[in-house]
Formats: structure tokens, sequence, C-alpha cells
């Protein structure tokens, strides 16, 4: 796929803005797939923004009203990013399975649904993969490109090195399994955060703490696997003979964090959650969130993304 070939993305939030000026600030030329509606009226001041922070000259997108205004001449990946809906995702991609020529990527920016699912008993499903991005997209290095049964390999690794060719950090995924890579990673650590929480072990600042200052802080130089290589793998095994006995092996949410979303405490965008907020401490911690992702960015950016 050559820098001259176009991409369509479907769905013109947050993460389909942002998929779309990674793409763009890369030399790719970008049509967005969004109805008129208010997503529609912001979608340009999002993506321009976005440009910006990458980068890249400012430019207004190209927005379709739908797949059907859309000239498939050139196009060489389709992008979906709607809603995480099932039902609306095998819709789309069925009916991209009789658009889009036959040598055109197709891929889905789902977290939850795997690509067998979205993508069964389709016709040219061995064309189509999940190609999972993390908000926010544009600052987020890392992109996982999950393969399943039916996906030719060759096509995810020209889409692995598209993703490198933009900056990204891909990762390849063999098989579709819930939650991909990441997200297994980070619900197993949180499963445990919430435990430790609900049995009265920690409040969760403490938990905050304990992860940005302790473990965590060091994640900016290493993964984990590298970190207990340079710890000792013997060392490693020892304390997890101790631990593992203990650590939360639930299969559900733990009922604190279910009564608080029954109660409507949805954390940041509800004003409360384990924590209180005020429209002035959210514009705070989330402006501080936002620069600190910026300059951890930067330390991966300088050191080279080595290991």
């Amino acid at each position: 796929m050559s820098s001259k070939q176009r991409v369509v993305i479907l769905g013109g939030g947050t993460m389909g803005a942002d998929i779309a000026a990674i793409f763009a600030a890369g030399g790719h030329a970008v049509d967005i797939v969004q109805r008129s509606g208010a997503r529609r009226d912001t979608l340009a001041p999002r993506f321009m923004r976005s440009l910006a922070q990458l980068g890249a000259a400012p430019a207004a997108p190209v927005v379709r009203e739908s797949l059907r205004e859309v000239s498939w001449r050139g196009v060489g990946i389709v992008v979906e990013s709607v809603r995480e809906n099932l039902t609306l995702k095998q819709r789309l991609f069925a009916e991209l399975d009789t658009l889009a020529p036959v040598e055109v990527i197709l891929a889905s920016n789902s977290s939850s649904f795997p690509i067998s699912q979205i993508a069964a008993g389709l016709h040219t499903r061995q064309r189509m993969l999940n190609l999972h991005f993390f908000m926010p997209a544009h600052v987020v290095p890392l992109v996982e490109i999950v393969k399943s049964e039916a996906t030719d390999p060759e096509l995810a690794a020209r889409l692995f090195d598209v993703m490198t060719s933009l900056g990204r950090k891909p990762v390849m995924v063999a098989k579709d399994i819930p939650g991909f890579l990441a997200n297994r990673i980070q619900h197993a650590m949180m499963r445990e955060a919430w435990s430790l929480i609900e049995r009265g072990i920690a409040s969760a600042e403490d938990v905050d703490t304990a992860v940005r200052f302790g473990f965590g802080f060091r994640f900016i130089a290493a993964g984990p696997i590298l970190q207990k290589e340079l710890s000792g793998l013997d060392v490693h095994l020892d304390a997890s003979t101790a631990m593992y006995p203990d650590l939360c092996n639930d299969t559900v949410p733990i009922a604190s964090l279910k009564n608080k979303v029954a109660a409507g405490e949805l954390g940041m965008k509800s004003g409360k959650g384990f924590y209180a907020w005020t429209p002035e401490k959210a514009a705070d911690v989330r402006r501080d969130y936002d620069a600190a992702l910026e300059k951890g960015l930067a330390i991966l950016k300088a050191s080279n993304g080595s290991q």
C-alpha cells in the first residue's frame, strides 16, 4: 500500500477523527463517512486539531454522507470506527463486502467484538481483521492487528508495515480472543485493583498511587517481561509461587463497581465515581493527563522505542 492510496474511515466520532488524522499526517488521502448531525458538526475541528498535534499541515477532511457516496478508485484500506454495536458493525461489513473492491483491506477498530464475529458468513472475510487503536488514537502509539482464522496473513503483514510507516507501534495478535492483547493484560490488573478496594485493603487513591509511582512508572522504560528479565526470572518465579494462590480470580466484576454504575456514578463524565469531580477539577486533570501523555511519547521517541 503506497502513500498514494486512499483510506476510508467509517465513523467521524473522536476515534474516527483521530484515526483519520493519523493517515492524513502520513500522506494518505482520507475520506470520512459520517452522516449529518452533531457528530459531523464537530468532526472537522477535531480532525484539524489532531493533525496539528501530529505536526502536519492543516487540511479539511473529505466527509461523505454514506458508503454509497464513496468513490473506490485508489482506496487501499477501510477502517470502521462506529459505536460498539455488533449489529451495526455486521451490517456495515456486509455492505463493504459487496461495495469495496476485493483488493481493499477491511478493518474494524472494535475493542470488544472479534473480527470473526463481525465478518461471519461474508464472502471476502479473508481480507477482514481488527485494527484496534487506543484513545487518544493519534497520541497513543500502540495499535493491535488482530487476525481471525480466515484472515490472509499477507494482508495482515501489509497492514503491519503501513502502521509502522505511520509512526505507530503495531503488534500482531494471532487469534481474535476477547480483549485481544493489551486489554486482557489491563483487565487482569484491574481485577486485582478492584478486589483490593472491595476488600478494604486499599483506597482508590492508594491503588492509583501504587501503580503510577511504583511499577507503572517503570513501564515507560520497559514492558513487564523485560522488567523481569532485568530483575531475574528466578526472583519473579519465587514471588509468583507465593502470591498467585491469593490473587483475585473472580469471573464477574466486583459489587461496588456494579453498584456505582447502577447509581449513575460513572466517573468524570457524571461528576462522581470513586472520585468526586467538579468541572474545574475535571478540566485540570484532563489537561495534566494530556500533557503527561505527550511527555511520555517524547521519551519513547527519544529511546527509539527499543524493546
